[in-house]
């Protein structure tokens, strides 16, 4: 099992480039199976879940074809098996995106009930009500999603679906099936992140007609059939703002080449408060940090308030910072796992409930630390960087399913890192 060893105490300097968005690859994946065209998608990052991804289309009888520059190109006119087993599922939550299309096209599909990261529940129930209320008839059996149409029925129904809580991929599923559905689709509630509207305009470009994208409330007229389209990943905010919070702890002076700053207003906002310089340049974001910054209490909540993603990160931050910080976390309420392990490090944080409150220390010191999850594996990373010493970050699968080639890109700028294979 590999383990990232590193060395503590360097500044960061040089640039950076962004890859795209995890969140935004892995739903554009699946709504290429809504066409029997082949698709083009540029900008694909080179990661785990985007993987795991193509193994599980290419398992339905999808032809996909990745090639070491980031583009992917599939072929879904062969398509012959709408089933997302578990054996492919069991590590991605994501893989429920492929109900929604398969079931819009094929009047069908089956699809596992989802696994992916401990960090609280994320039920599907969300996205089985939406389809029901798009007249498919749902069941849950055996851990399995079963979705199909009614006999005499060739396509889902536009519907009115509003939604219990904010649900990202409950919106995302929800916009893929409803391109191909007979009708307008309201969806009201709607997740309002970056990588849906990414979503959406793809979508678009294969011929859909969606308006509101970006807001609350999203129409869509659907169509009979989508076409192929070339469409470009939009860069990973989340990667972006781990960079940021790991150039404003370590100090230094970085360019994110590619990164979107209109993305993270909420992120950019503290850390601009905590003292660090933040500017939006052509080329990306420039970030610069010197000296020990200002620690910054934060609430996280639904785009576009402060992301649950950015929360371990810049927890890791605040370890550090002169003062003390109050972190509420009302998105899922088992993502304070990585306090644990920075209290490892010399962290001084305690946990009441949903509220971790930090008092900054002048220094960490290296220890071996375990990942839990996908950003908890990031703060342990950012806490290395600053720690005296050693850190070796034990676990790093789960860094490898959103972030490509953290290592790499730290060391381009820097950082003593290294990639240890057991």
């Amino acid at each position: 099992m590999d383990k990232l060893l590193i060395r503590g105490g360097r500044e960061l300097h040089g640039e950076v480039r962004i890859s795209g968005a995890k969140n935004a690859a892995l739903p554009e994946l699946c709504a290429a199976l809504l066409t029997e065209e082949p698709m083009t998608l540029e900008n694909v990052p080179r990661l785990q879940d985007v993987v795991t991804m193509l193994k599980l289309i290419r398992n339905m009888g999808v032809d996909a074809q990745a090639a070491a520059d980031g583009t992917v190109r599939i072929d879904s006119k062969r398509l012959s098996s709408p089933e997302a087993p578990y054996e492919l599922v069991k590590t991605m939550r994501a893989s429920v995106l492929a109900l929604g299309p398969l079931l819009a096209r094929f009047g069908e599909a089956t699809v596992s009930l989802p696994g992916g990261c401990a960090i609280g529940s994320r039920p599907v129930d969300q996205h089985i009500k939406g389809l029901q209320a798009m007249g498919a008839h749902i069941v849950v059996e055996h851990g399995y999603i079963i979705a199909k149409l009614p006999k005499g029925r060739e396509r889902l129904r536009g519907a009115s679906i509003t939604t219990d809580m904010i649900t990202v991929t409950g919106t995302e599923n929800f916009l893929m099936a409803a391109t191909l559905a007979e009708g307008e689709t309201v969806l009201e509630n709607a997740a309002q992140e970056p990588e849906i509207a990414d979503l959406a305009e793809m979508l678009i470009a294969m011929g859909a007609r969606i308006e509101g994208h970006g807001t609350s409330r999203i129409r869509v007229q659907g169509v009979p059939s989508l076409h192929a389209c070339t469409h470009r990943v939009v860069a990973d905010r989340i990667e972006a703002g781990t960079f940021l919070c790991a150039v404003a702890a370590a100090g230094g002076d970085v360019l994110l080449a590619g990164g979107r700053a209109d993305h993270l207003d909420a992120v950019i906002d503290k850390l601009r408060a905590a003292g660090a310089e933040v500017t939006a340049v052509a080329e990306g974001i420039r970030v610069r940090s010197h000296g020990r910054l200002a620690a910054q209490s934060f609430r996280t909540t639904e785009y576009p308030g402060f992301p649950t993603d950015m929360q371990a990160q810049f927890m890791a931050l605040n370890c550090v910072a002169n003062g003390s910080s109050r972190v509420t976390e009302t998105i899922f309420e088992n993502r304070f796992m990585h306090v644990n392990e920075l209290v490892r490090l010399g962290a001084k944080i305690q946990v009441d409930g949903k509220v971790a409150i930090t008092e900054g220390v002048e220094r960490l010191s290296g220890a071996t630390v375990m990942a839990t999850d996908l950003r908890a594996s990031a703060s342990l990373v950012i806490a290395g960087l600053v720690a005296e010493g050693e850190t070796l970050v034990d676990r790093i699968y789960h860094l490898d399913r959103g972030y490509e080639k953290m290592e790499d890109k730290l060391r381009g700028i820097g950082a003593d890192i290294e990639r240890i294979s057991a």
